[in-house]
């Protein structure tokens, strides 16, 4: 487990180097090139924060904590405020274990999320990651808008070793999830992950849908805990934000899985997002292999935001 991690922290250093050049060199002449502390360097540190998509939100909140602790500390080095800021956004950023209810209970996840954020494939690793912690997982294909959306999900299926419950394409999405429901009763299953279709630019059908999803699974399974996650891209920046935010109008949203963090210079949006919207981003993706979504760390993701090597401890 450690060693995944590590390889894990690997890919996200290298994943988040276009993010890093734009905040970090930034930064490091802000430090060395101030010699004290005044609405200047507040002001540049500013700056930098909200073009490296860290957001405005969560900005402002990082630049008033780091002020009260400079003040409160008697803090007069702009060297010493690094490590402040750096801890700053990564308790803006804490994802509590309470938020993973749904892996200690049995439960549905549905995952919305529009096409090409990576979503089907989202919902492939994750049922491969809970097969690996000992549960029984049905997927359910209720994306049946889009063609290829089935065929992918079963082969992320048969790769994670779970069974799925498909549906035509042009099926009712509802009839899909009251099928899988079925299955998973009838299975005991622990977890039934639904992929469904996301079509923002839609909205009204997009939430005739999951009203009539919520309404099946409130209906023939309200001993389930419900778990609805947001698939954000994370190279999408400011417009992953804008998502994330009209689908919590539509959705009882509960946390996010943002993809795509190999190789995007607006990892920063993964603070954003959190800041902005108070829900959490639960997992992130760096890659195409099963192994490549890990769940959420606050510490390994700001350490690799900000290239600080992690503690031995924290591996």
């Amino acid at each position: 487990m450690a060693e995944e991690k590590k390889g894990f922290f690997k890919r996200l250093v290298s994943g988040l180097a276009k993010t890093r050049d734009n905040i970090v060199a930034g930064f490091d002449s802000i430090f060395s090139g101030y010699s004290s502390i005044d609405d200047d360097f507040y002001e540049e540190l500013e700056e930098i924060l909200i073009m490296g998509d860290i957001g405005i939100n969560a900005t402002t909140s990082i630049i008033e904590n780091l002020k009260n602790q400079v003040s409160s500390q008697h803090i007069k080095d702009p060297m010493e405020c690094k490590k402040l800021l750096i801890q700053g956004i990564k308790d803006q950023m804490h994802v509590d274990s309470t938020e993973y209810e749904f892996e200690n209970r049995k439960s549905v996840i549905l995952v919305i999320g529009v096409n090409g954020v990576g979503k089907t494939t989202s919902v492939g690793k994750l049922a491969g990651k809970l097969k690996d912690q000992g549960k029984k997982v049905i997927l359910a294909a209720a994306d049946t808008f889009r063609a290829a959306a089935g065929e992918q999900l079963t082969q992320w299926a048969n790769r994670a070793g779970v069974e799925i419950i498909g549906g035509q394409s042009g099926a009712d999405p509802a009839s899909v999830v009251y099928d899988a429901v079925a299955a998973a009763k009838a299975r005991n299953a622990d977890v039934l992950i639904c992929d469904t279709a996301g079509r923002l630019h839609n909205k009204k059908n997009l939430m005739e849908e999951l009203r009539k999803i919520y309404r099946i699974l409130e209906r023939e399974y309200p001993e389930a805990y419900l778990e609805t996650l947001v698939v954000l891209d994370g190279t999408t920046g400011q417009n992953a934000l804008v998502q994330a935010r009209q689908f919590s109008e539509v959705a009882d949203v509960n946390g996010i899985i943002l993809t795509k963090l190999d190789g995007t210079a607006k990892g920063g949006i993964a603070v954003a997002i959190h800041s902005e919207l108070d829900i959490p981003v639960k997992y992130i993706g760096v890659g195409e292999s099963i192994d490549d979504l890990q769940k959420f760390d606050s510490d390994a993701f700001v350490n690799a935001l900000f290239d600080v090597q992690p503690d031995k401890a924290e591996m």
